[in-house]
């Protein structure tokens, strides 16, 4: 089976994410993508993020009854920063008989030279990539494919995270049973 890997904090969880995966099972040649919910980015600072348990609930209620879509928190017990290679090669030894893509935007591949062992991925997995708005894409590697057709969603988590602790009403950002679990829980405000 082919299985991308949508690699995230996904904090929250939105609908552009939701719409990346479906559209990438649906025109591209996965079988299933996997929202992989990474405990803490090594690039990234942790103080405003939720707990990694509630960020995998909030996709998997979402996500439930997709077959093309599924969550994992294979990164959860592997060791601290979560680096992409690391989780690469422990889901390829786990499951030998499917094929890996790295699904990221553009705006993600423009920093990959800073990722640990990056000539790794690069060499030994496909990259899915799909625009966003003023990030140029070049396929400067024969294992990069530009998804050109993905609709263009410029919609910030960090934005979204704001919001709600104003008080303002994103209903339309976050997808149903992930926006009524974040509201049962009062996340972000």
């Amino acid at each position: 089976m082919k299985i991308g890997l949508f690699f995230g904090s996904f904090n929250p969880f939105h609908i552009g994410h939701k719409v990346i995966g479906s559209y990438l099972t649906q025109f591209t040649d996965l079988n299933q993508l996997w929202f992989v919910v990474s405990p803490q980015n090594p690039l990234k600072e942790k103080s405003s993020l939720l707990d990694q348990n509630h960020r995998y609930q909030i996709i998997d209620r979402e996500i439930d009854q997709d077959v093309n879509l599924s969550v994992s928190n294979i990164e959860f017990s592997l060791p601290q920063p979560s680096y992409t290679i690391d989780t690469l090669i422990h889901l390829s030894e786990k499951h030998p008989n499917d094929n890996f893509v790295l699904i990221m935007g553009s705006d993600n591949l423009k920093n990959i030279n800073k990722w640990k062992n990056y000539n790794e991925i690069l060499d030994n997995y496909q990259i899915y990539v799909y625009p966003r708005n003023n990030y140029e894409v070049n396929e400067f590697h024969k294992n990069i494919t530009v998804i050109k057709d993905v609709p263009k969603m410029e919609i910030s988590a960090s934005f979204i995270r704001n919001a709600i602790k104003m008080g303002k009403d994103v209903s339309s950002l976050i997808p149903q049973h992930a926006f009524k679990y974040i509201e049962e829980m009062n996340f972000y405000k």
